[in-house]
């Protein structure tokens, strides 16, 4: 199946859309429009559940879909981390230590393609962690839209940003791994000169 068929799929079509909404919500978030921003964070978050389930139950899991749909989600990731620090939601750091962990990655992700090989497989931890984080920046989001309920509302987002954070950094250290195992297995198996 090629790219332009892959992407004419439904669950494809989705997380296209997904990649379309990360400007409209940074800017929505930048300019303050706070619930306009939750409210293109929940259609996202509707159409990424969406996606999943369509490509699952008609058998339409592709390729470009299992590319698209993570790089979505990041782009939210950071979307949302570089508005949430701009308004003072979120400090510096934990924008950082998140955004660090992706950089990581993408120096480890030319080092497989050099040998011959596309991205590893997303591990469960990676996806956990990263399902932590796509509670925890909405939940810091509605503290500007409903400030009375921040004694609940924070307490959550931020178990949800810790356990985020912890999680994300653990997939990529074992992501890290499995790619020096691969490495490993490549050196083993090539002739001795």
């Amino acid at each position: 199946m090629g790219v332009m068929q892959e992407l004419r799929s439904i669950p494809n079509m989705l997380s296209v859309l997904r990649l379309f909404m990360v400007p409209v919500f940074l800017v929505l978030l930048l300019n303050g429009q706070f619930i306009a921003a939750l409210i293109v964070l929940m259609v996202a978050s509707a159409t990424d559940w969406l996606d999943g389930q369509i490509a699952r139950r008609f058998n339409q899991v592709t390729r470009l879909g299992q590319l698209l749909d993570p790089a979505a989600d990041r782009l939210f990731i950071f979307a949302a981390l570089i508005g949430l620090t701009i308004n003072g939601n979120i400090p510096l750091w934990l924008a950082l230590i998140v955004v660090s962990r992706d950089l990581m990655l993408v120096i480890v992700y030319p080092i497989l393609a050099s040998h011959g090989y596309g991205p590893l497989p997303v591990h469960f931890l990676g996806k956990a962690g990263t399902f932590a984080l796509l509670y925890a920046l909405p939940l810091l989001l509605m503290v500007d839209v409903w400030p009375e309920a921040d004694f609940i509302v924070l307490p959550l987002a931020w178990g949800f940003a810790y356990w985020g954070v912890a999680l994300y950094w653990l997939s990529g250290l074992l992501y890290v791994k499995q790619v020096i195992e691969v490495l490993s297995s490549i050196k083993s198996k090539s002739p001795k000169v």
